[in-house]
């Protein structure tokens, strides 16, 4: 946890960012080993497109701050990023 604190506001905030991706990735992944079979693969579909609504109301945080955290990583991280022309 410490070395978390070392990095800028910018930067954990984008860290916040995919722990979210992660945490719905974790739950999609839930709901579909929750039943070991389904009779289709529209029954699987149809599933996961309701756990996403369902989910739809709960996602309130968003990176703002981009631009900031990747020049952040560019300068502790230089040798391993690159930026991409935009």
């Amino acid at each position: 946890m410490i070395p978390f604190f070392a990095f800028p506001p910018a930067v954990r905030r984008v860290i916040y960012t995919t722990n979210a991706i992660e945490s719905l990735h974790m739950r999609l992944r839930k709901i579909i080993k929750s039943r070991s079979h389904f009779p289709s693969d529209d029954a699987a579909i149809k599933r996961l497109w309701l756990a996403l609504q369902h989910q739809q109301g709960h996602t309130t945080r968003t990176a703002k701050a981009w631009r900031e955290a990747m020049n952040q990583f560019a300068i502790f991280y230089g040798d391993r990023f690159t930026r991409r022309a935009s």
